[in-house]
């Protein structure tokens, strides 16, 4: 039946059918290329000569390690070692969840990054009287505090129903639309918050006995402190690309988050209240309870509204809307155009292989 179709035809024919018995080596590729001409990520496993041509053509060929011909090997993208297709679903799991926490480091690293540079600029542009964050404080929490909580979400296991989502659009990068609307989010939410806190504490009549360099030590301590503890807010939203943080879940399944949460605490308060440590080095002093009032109101803020603009994009996702670009060619390369049924050929060099139809 495959031998008599046209190109056409098969091409619509791969649509609808999910099983082709008896295939010729020519039918396997005349069904791979049907299905790149549809617009189709394929994939093809085998462990013969004949496999080859197809193998070759496939967007990820998968050869046999065991059973399989050299020939086969030497065309394909991945050598499967235990000749077990359950290997590949496991495979395609693990990709999938490189690239989703991929997605999140960059929604961690990223808005803490930003929000170092932008926090020095805004509070120029508000007059603060110095700078609200000093450099050193700047080099620790990108070197200290981002790599201590991005390495949270580096290694976060698969959320739930992460093998139902559909493969994701050819071409799209890793930054999409919503995500670098998180970013955005994130970047505005702590340098808000940081540069907010500096002004409270210049302004607050309750530091009207601390000289100039007693209250800018204070402010820059306020500012310090919101700065980190905010960022824990951005990961423990980031843990999970839709499901609510506003539950047990949050601390749960990667141990490296409460981990990373009581390093980055301690730490904390060994720069804000060791002496010599907190006024040389970082050019502050200990925070008073009005200051750590403004970090934990700071980090409520930016947890909040992390949780409020997922629950938006949750609400509507779950009315078909493209939260996750699917559709839209925002920041990708935009799909390939599929191939017309007059390129379906075989490869280059097929035809000098030794190609073989089973028996009827």
């Amino acid at each position: 039946e495959l031998d008599a179709m046209s190109d056409e035809e098969l091409c619509e024919v791969v649509l609808t059918h999910n099983v082709f018995a008896r295939a010729s080596p020519q039918n396997k590729i005349r069904i791979v290329k049907a299905l790149q001409a549809k617009g189709e990520v394929t994939s093809m496993t085998g462990d013969g000569v004949n496999d080859a041509p197809a193998l070759k053509a496939a967007n990820m060929g998968v050869a046999m390690g065991k059973e399989g011909t050299d020939v086969a090997r030497e065309a394909s993208e991945m050598i499967l070692a235990d000749d077990n297709f359950a290997t590949i679903v496991y495979a395609v799991k693990q990709g999938r969840v490189v690239w989703d926490n991929l997605r999140k480091v960059l929604l961690v690293n990223t808005p803490i990054n930003n929000s170092q540079g932008l926090s020095v600029l805004l509070g120029l542009l508000v007059s603060l009287p110095n700078t609200p964050i000093t450099a050193i404080q700047i080099l620790y929490s990108n070197f200290i505090c981002a790599v201590t909580l991005g390495f949270v979400t580096a290694i976060e296991p698969a959320e739930d129903g992460i093998m139902v989502i559909p493969p994701r659009t050819v071409g799209k990068r890793l930054i999409g639309r919503f995500l670098f609307l998180r970013i955005v989010i994130g970047t505005c939410l702590l340098t808000g918050c940081v540069v907010g806190s500096a002004v409270i504490i210049n302004s607050h009549s309750r530091y009207d006995y601390l000289d100039m360099k007693g209250r800018e030590q204070m402010m820059r301590a306020c500012a310090f402190n919101v700065l980190d503890f905010g960022a824990m807010s951005v990961m423990l939203s980031a843990r999970f690309a839709y499901n609510s943080s506003v539950h047990p879940r949050a601390f749960m399944g990667n141990p490296a988050a409460v981990g990373s949460i009581v390093i980055v605490t301690v730490l904390q308060l060994v720069l804000t209240y060791v002496p010599g440590l907190n006024s040389f080095v970082f050019g502050m002093r200990g925070l008073d309870w009005f200051g750590w009032i403004l970090v934990l109101l700071s980090m409520v803020i930016v947890f909040s509204v992390m949780e409020i603009e997922k629950a938006i994009r949750r609400g509507l996702k779950a009315k078909g809307a493209d939260t996750d670009d699917r559709t839209t060619p925002f920041f990708t390369d935009g799909p390939s155009e599929a191939p017309g049924p007059a390129s379906m050929t075989m490869p280059k060099g097929a035809s000098k292989l030794n190609l073989q139809e089973l028996s009827h």
